[in-house]
C-alpha cells in the first residue's frame, strides 16, 4: 500500500506538464557503459502523479551481476531469469508515451537505452524528469541529495533499499507531492530529451563473460578486481566496468596513472576531455566509488585532492564550505552537479581531439 502523503492542490493544473509518468529504477552489475541490468521496475503515475499500476522483472545480464552486497541478486537468483531482449516489449508498454522519472535520471535512462540497443529495439520514450533536479528547482531543505533524504522530506518509509521494485515505489511516493509543490507554484519541469542509440560503443558491443557463479560465503584465497570477494566488511573494488567485489581488500583504489595528458580546465558547454583532472565533494546519489570508476572508464583522471591543474569539481552542495569547494572558488574551478557530469561522461571527446 502506497503511503499516504496527499496534499490538497489549489489553483489550476499548468496545461505544460506531461499527461503521464513512468518512474523507473533499475539496478545493474555496475556503472561502465558494457556493465547490464539485472532489475527493473515502473510505477505508471497519471498527470498529476497518482499511481496506477506497477511492474518488476529480474533480468539476466549473462555476465557475473557485480555488487551483490548492493542489489542482492546473485548468480543463482538471476540465472533462470529472463534476458532483456525477452522483456523489451513489455518494458516499452510501461514506458510508452510517458516521461521517463528516475533518482538521477541520467544513470538510468543511460543503462536502459544501452539495452534496448543490445536487443537492436528502440526504446519508447522521449523525455525524462530527474528528481535530483526537481528537487534543487523547488528548493527543498534536503541535507544531500540520497533518495531516502528525499523520501524523508516528505515521510515515506523506505522497506528495502536497493531493490528495484522498493526504490521505485517510494520515487513515486515522493514524487507525487513534488509534483504538487511545482503545479502550485507554476514551476518549469527539469525535462531532458532522452536520445535513443543507434550503436553501441564498441566497449559496450563486445562480448562480455556469461553470467557466472557468485560467492556466497567463503572469503576467495587470493581475490582479484574480476573475482568478487564475500569478507565480511563491505568496500569497493573493480577491475573498471567489468564487475565489483565486496570485500577487506582495495587493490583496484591505488589507481594507474590516467594514460593521457591534462589537456586543461573544463568549459561549460562543450564536452569533457579524456585526461581531464576530476575532483568529488559531498554526497552523491549512487555510491561514490562506482562513480568514480565509470570516470576512470571513460579516460578521466579522478584527482583526490583540488589544485590549481583540477579541471572540474563535482559535487551536488556547491555552497558548502568543503575544503574542495573553497579552493574551487579560489582557483576558479567549474564547478557541476552528479546529473550534468552524468549526462558529459556519455560522450566523453578522445584525447587530442
Amino acid at each position: 500500500m502506497l503511503h499516504d502523503n496527499r496534499t490538497a492542490f489549489a489553483g489550476s493544473w499548468p496545461e505544460s506538464y506531461p499527461s503521464g509518468y513512468a518512474v523507473v529504477d533499475v539496478e545493474t552489475t555496475g556503472l561502465a557503459r558494457d556493465d547490464r541490468i539485472v532489475s527493473a521496475a515502473v510505477y505508471r503515475v497519471d498527470a498529476r502523479g497518482e499511481v496506477e499500476d506497477h511492474w518488476y522483472t529480474l533480468v539476466n545480464p549473462q555476465r557475473d551481476p557485480g555488487p551483490v552486497w548492493i542489489h542482492g541478486l546473485t548468480s543463482e537468483v538471476l540465472a533462470g531469469a529472463p534476458l532483456f531482449e525477452e522483456i523489451a516489449q513489455e518494458f516499452s508498454e510501461r514506458l510508452a508515451d510517458r516521461v521517463l522519472v528516475a533518482h538521477n535520471a541520467v544513470f538510468d535512462w543511460s543503462m536502459i537505452a544501452r539495452e534496448y540497443a543490445r536487443a537492436e529495439r528502440t526504446p519508447p520514450v522521449r523525455s525524462r524528469l530527474c528528481t535530483i533536479a526537481l528537487s534543487k528547482e523547488l528548493g527543498l531543505p534536503l541535507p544531500n541529495h540520497r533518495l531516502e533524504s528525499l523520501a524523508a522530506h516528505f515521510g515515506v518509509v523506505q522497506q528495502r533499499a536497493h531493490h528495484a521494485l522498493d526504490d521505485a515505489r517510494v520515487l513515486a511516493e515522493a514524487f507525487r507531492p513534488s509534483l504538487h509543490a511545482a503545479a502550485s507554484r507554476g514551476a518549469r519541469l527539469p525535462l531532458l530529451e532522452c536520445r535513443p542509440l543507434t550503436e553501441l560503443p564498441a566497449a559496450a558491443s563486445a562480448g562480455t563473460p556469461r553470467i557466472g557463479r557468485q560467492s556466497s560465503g567463503a572469503p576467495a584465497s587470493a581475490p582479484s578486481p574480476s573475482s568478487p570477494s564475500s569478507q565480511s566488511s563491505p568496500s569497493y573494488s573493480s577491475s573498471y566496468g567489468r564487475s565489483y567485489g565486496a570485500g577487506s581488500w582495495r587493490p583496484s583504489r591505488k589507481r594507474p596513472p590516467c594514460p593521457y595528458p591534462n589537456p586543461g580546465r573544463y568549459e561549460p558547454g562543450r564536452p569533457l576531455r579524456q585526461g581531464m583532472r576530476v575532483a568529488f565533494s559531498g554526497d552523491t546519489s549512487v555510491d561514490r566509488e562506482l562513480l568514480e570508476d565509470r570516470a576512470v572508464a571513460a579516460g578521466l583522471h579522478v584527482a583526490t585532492s583540488l589544485s590549481r591543474l583540477t579541471s572540474l569539481l563535482v559535487t551536488n552542495d556547491p555552497d558548502s564550505a568543503t575544503s574542495k569547494v573553497l579552493r574551487a572558488a579560489q582557483y576558479g574551478t567549474p564547478v557541476i552537479d552528479e546529473a550534468a557530469f552524468g549526462q558529459l561522461l556519455l560522450d566523453v571527446a578522445p584525447a587530442g581531439s
